[in-house]
């Protein structure tokens, strides 16, 4: 006899399917950048999607279960503005049109797909192995969030990046190519393309956000079925998401100190929770205080710059 769970299990996996094929290759394959307008649009389907699909966990699995994923889902979209970032670093400083970030993109997104998924199952395994590692994944997130509290104002530099700097060691880069393309070919020689590095590093910078944003939401659930299409559902709508805020991602001045902020509570939550049980309901609650915080203070500032301009 089937569980309930697993039914979830066989239609999350057909739709995350259809999804990924629709989003990443019919969608992503158009040679026509995509408008603020309609990124707006596709940003809310998928946020839309993600909301029925919570909405079916709470008929059939329960509200305790629709209320994880919902906190869950929360936490991985708001750190994944922080990726959205370093995207917009990255790009900039290859000087990519927007076409070829779509391309980049796509195969990135998918890349996040099969990263998380190794790192929710495995690290939900360790977890029921290891109880210990709760107190270190906690302790990892706080120390995380101090690393980014006293690196403030430390710009993004592409060029210290570990992978590529390997990467160009061994192989040929053809720094100036402007075509759309991950290799070109010099006479006998096969060379990188500045699209192939950009590539490199938005992969590069999942995994590190991956090691943050993954400890993060075990912090709310263990349970891998909904830790794992809570991340997914985050990540399918990035493509979207960013074409659509990569115009306003600048002006949103406190988004760092609401990453921090977020960081440093999952982490407390994760160690203090093998003491004392902290309602689910608050870690939510915190969640969107948070963010409706940082959302209000980046729009006075801008108000307030506007003014003095």
């Amino acid at each position: 006899m089937i569980s309930t769970v697993q039914i979830f299990w066989i239609l999350f996996s057909v739709f995350i399917l259809g999804a990924v094929i629709f989003d990443l290759y019919i969608q992503g394959r158009r040679k026509k950048e995509m408008s603020s307008k309609e990124a707006g649009f596709w940003t809310l389907g998928w946020i839309g999607l993600a909301l029925f699909f919570n909405l079916l966990i709470y008929f059939f699995l329960g509200h305790e279960k629709a209320f994880e994923f919902f906190t869950a889902y929360l936490l991985e979209k708001s750190l994944s503005l922080d990726n959205l970032f370093v995207f917009l670093v990255i790009f900039s400083y290859f000087n990519l049109p927007i076409v070829s970030q779509q391309k980049v993109l796509k195969l990135g997104i998918l890349g996040a797909f099969l990263m998380r998924a190794l790192f929710i199952f495995g690290g939900i395994w360790l977890l029921q192995k290891f109880d210990f590692l709760f107190y270190i994944f906690g302790a990892f997130l706080i120390f995380t969030a101090f690393k980014l509290l006293v690196q403030k104002g430390e710009k993004i530099d592409p060029q210290k990046n570990l992978f590529l700097k390997i990467v160009k060691k061994l192989i040929p880069v053809e720094e100036n190519c402007k075509e759309d393309k991950f290799f070109i070919r010099r006479g006998k020689t096969i060379c990188l393309t500045p699209l192939f590095l950009a590539l490199i590093l938005i992969e590069s910078a999942d995994l590190v956000f991956a090691l943050d944003s993954v400890p993060a939401v075990l912090a709310i659930t263990q349970d891998p079925f909904l830790a794992y299409t809570s991340n997914a559902f985050a990540i399918l709508g990035l493509r979207a998401l960013y074409f659509f805020l990569v115009t306003l991602l600048p002006k949103f001045f406190y988004l760092e100190k609401a990453i921090i902020t977020l960081l440093a509570f999952v982490g407390f939550k994760m160690i203090f929770n093998q003491i004392y049980h902290i309602p689910l309901a608050f870690s939510l609650v915190f969640i969107l205080t948070v963010l409706a915080i940082s959302i209000l203070l980046s729009w006075l500032k801008l108000r307030k710059n506007k003014n003095a301009h």
